[in-house]
């Protein structure tokens, strides 16, 4: 059994630490627990390992975030993998930092990156894994707060964020999504 496990960022060093590149750690942080480098694929970065009998294929698209629909599509199709086998993870302004929330499906909630991947595979029905990273911004600084790093305070729990959010996927790819909802939601 095969997952498509998509972490959803903009490519390149001055995004690298952003609120926005949330979904690039949570893959970064996994594939490195597993000893698995990345290497640069077709519109990403790709990774592809196995754990307690399934595949795993992590893609970070280098599309940048509007665009995350084309790469996520393409190797969905390379990979043929299913569409109940896919999990997306990305930032989510509505939630507050250090929270998680995983779904089976949904609107895109305002998110550009999700609002492409669905209208390229023409459904919302994928899962994803939606991290909080606060809404600490004034009125109109949405774009800069979500491109700007992660406060001091927040640096420090951020490796246990990333851990959960590494084991959310695990177990959604070894017990499934309801279970996985149930334990880590």
């Amino acid at each position: 059994m095969k997952f498509l496990i998509v972490g959803l960022g903009n490519p390149g060093p001055e995004y690298e630490a952003t609120r926005h590149n949330i979904g690039f750690m949570v893959l970064d942080r996994l594939s490195a627990q597993g000893g698995h480098d990345f290497k640069s694929d077709r519109f990403g970065h790709t990774c592809e390992f196995k754990h307690k009998g399934r595949t795993l294929f992590l893609l970070k698209p280098n599309t940048y975030m509007n665009l995350s629909g084309k790469a996520l599509r393409f190797h969905q199709q390379d990979q043929k993998i299913p569409m109940e086998n896919i999990l997306v993870v990305t930032d989510d302004l509505a939630l507050p930092f250090g929270k998680q929330r995983l779904r089976g499906k949904g609107s895109a909630g305002g998110h550009n990156g999700l609002k492409n991947i669905e209208q390229l595979l023409g459904s919302d029905g994928y899962a994803r894994l939606r991290m909080g990273v606060g809404s600490n911004f004034s009125k109109g600084a949405q774009v800069d707060y979500v491109l700007s790093p992660f406060a001091k305070e927040e640096t420090g729990d951020l490796p246990a964020v990333l851990d959960k959010a590494v084991n959310t996927i695990l177990s959604f790819a070894l017990q499934g999504l309801e279970r996985t909802m149930n334990q880590f939601n």
